[in-house]
């Protein structure tokens, strides 16, 4: 039973096998969508496409088993040689004629793509002869010349330079505006201090320098003489000098790994540094400003001063003292031209180390020979700045008028001390009126124009007496005061002190609570029972030593009478 079931199972494989293959020979032959019949070729089987036409007789196909039953009469299920052979000679003619079909096609094929190809050249060529001859000639071909070569070596210069070449081109400056840093006590004070600390190697420098040529230590300045002194003799200062320059760096560059050198002949002070407060008060911050703007306008004036000096020495100011430098310019140049570099060179060596050591020594020695002979000393202390200049024009302008006005008072019969006693008038009228005193009382020099301030009367209680504004005045025997709020030329509301009845005078200040010493002085007399209080004076410091001065004068010529 098995055997059997085997064998049926076989049977069925073969004949689906074979129905498959007959449905692709069918599609091989008739190139089309699938058909259900074909035409029987067990008959014919050398038969070609072309006899097979629609008048040939089709046989339907039967069933499958009726099919197999035909080709396998015996009815067992193995493929036998006649079998093969028949499907053989069926596929043969079917691959022959495909393939010569297939080659006659593309020869097809190809003859009418030659055709079109030959039709479409000629139409290209008709239409180019035509653009021809409408059109110019076109250009001869470049030839290699020299102007080609060129371009192609400086093309070949700009692609291996061409980015230092850009580096030379001029371009216009950009004007850029720098912000500037609004002010602020704690960036002035570490500007102030930044500053000290750049400068403090040159003063140290200069220090040492001085202390040098002082012979602050004898041992070491005699070295540096002998030193110096035998480089000048040889011609080897330049050399000296550079080799102490390379000396110098050297030490540098150890001090910045950690070695701890100094060499100084004068010992360095160190000074002590206040570490930055975070909270300041108010009083603390303005005191703050007002000492860096004190040290900044010392540094400033020396600053302007050396630099008016300079401009003056050049610009003929002072011509008795700028042509002691155009005679010593010539003679400089004169010599120059006869003498030799060397030496020339070896007489500069040695006056400067003569100079230096021996010269300057005892002019520092001894200052009244300085101040006859030593030439450069004398120019640069002779030469005026420019607010010396004004007050030098002002004193020669001031001195003009007055004897001019002298020689006029002369001519009218007017005595010189009447003249004097008008020269000094207030805004209300002549001085000697305005307070009451004789016409020999006038300002002093120092206070023509007077102080502006306020007085301050603590005895009265009514807030018009309590503070009067005003000018104050100082007379060689009285302190005046000329109220602002006087209308008429001698008032109750100016006040006149007696510089002898005087009891005390003190520097004030009228608010604590402000930073500084203030601005105002006070002044005790019998005849008020609190001090009397000059203050708002911007000068206060000006005024306070012309009065105590003046003060200490008359209270030493009472004394000694």
């Amino acid at each position: 039973m098995n055997v059997w079931v085997d064998t049926c199972h076989v049977k069925i494989k073969t004949q689906i096998s074979v129905l498959n293959m007959l449905k692709r020979l069918d599609k091989i032959r008739f190139r089309g969508p699938k058909r259900d019949e074909f035409l029987d070729l067990a008959e014919s089987p050398t038969a070609s496409d072309s006899e097979c036409n629609d008048d040939v007789p089709v046989k339907h196909r039967s069933s499958i088993k009726e099919t197999e039953e035909q080709r396998d009469p015996a009815g067992s299920g193995t493929l036998t040689i006649n079998n093969f052979h028949t499907l053989y000679t069926l596929l043969w003619p079917h691959c022959h004629l495909r393939e010569e079909t297939n080659v006659e096609t593309l020869k097809q094929e190809l003859e009418k793509e030659k055709s079109k190809s030959v039709d479409l050249e000629q139409k290209m060529n008709e239409i180019l002869r035509s653009r021809l001859e409408d059109s110019p000639p076109p250009p001869p071909k470049p030839q290699v010349t020299s102007e080609t070569l060129r371009s192609r070596l400086w093309k070949w210069l700009y692609e291996r330079f061409g980015v230092y070449i850009e580096d030379f081109r001029f371009q216009p400056e950009e004007n850029t505006v720098e912000t500037e840093e609004p002010l602020s006590a704690k960036r002035l004070t570490e500007n102030m201090r930044r500053l000290k600390r750049g400068a403090k190697p040159v003063t140290n420098f200069m220090r040492n320098l001085s202390a040098l040529s002082s012979w602050h230590s004898v041992y070491t300045s005699a070295i540096a003489f002998i030193i110096y002194m035998n480089a000048a003799w040889h011609g080897w200062v330049i050399p000296m000098f550079l080799f102490l320059a390379i000396l110098r760096l050297s030490l540098n560059y150890f001090i910045a790994k950690g070695w701890r050198i100094q060499w100084s002949i004068v010992p360095e002070v160190s000074e002590p540094v206040e570490p930055p407060k975070e909270d300041l008060t108010v009083s603390e911050k303005f005191q703050l400003v007002l000492d860096v703007a004190q040290k900044a306008q010392n540094l400033f004036g020396k600053m302007a001063d050396v630099l008016e000096k300079i401009k003056n020495l050049f610009m003929w100011v002072q011509p008795e003292i700028t042509q002691k430098l155009y005679v010593g310019l010539w003679l400089a140049f004169i010599t120059s031209c006869l003498l030799p570099y060397k030496l020339l060179g070896f007489m500069i060596g040695v006056y400067a180390g003569i100079k230096f050591f021996i010269i300057d020594f005892i002019f520092k020695s001894c200052p009244k020979l300085r101040d006859k002979y030593d030439t450069p000393y004398i120019v640069w202390t002779n030469l005026p700045t420019d607010p010396q200049l004004k007050e030098r024009n002002n004193a020669t302008l001031n001195r003009r008028v007055s004897e001019t006005v002298h020689s006029a008072g002369m001519s009218c019969g007017i005595g010189r001390e009447e003249e004097s006693g008008r020269a000094y008038n207030t805004k209300r009228g002549p001085f000697h009126e305005v307070f009451n005193l004789s016409e020999n009382e006038r300002p002093l020099p120092v206070c023509e124009n007077g102080w502006r301030c306020c007085l301050i009367n603590r005895d009265r209680k009514m807030p018009t007496d309590y503070i009067r504004n005003g000018v104050l005045y100082v007379t060689e025997n009285y302190l005046c005061f000329e109220s602002s709020s006087s209308r008429a030329a001698s008032s109750k509301k100016n006040k006149v002190i007696k510089l002898q009845d005087i009891m005390d005078i003190q520097k004030y200040k009228v608010l604590s609570v402000l930073p500084g010493s203030g601005m105002g002085i006070s002044i005790t007399t019998p005849s008020t029972l609190k001090p009397l209080v000059f203050g708002a004076m911007i000068h206060r410091d000006e005024a306070f030593d012309a009065i105590h001065t003046q003060y200490m004068k008359i209270m030493s010529s009472t004394a000694s009478f």
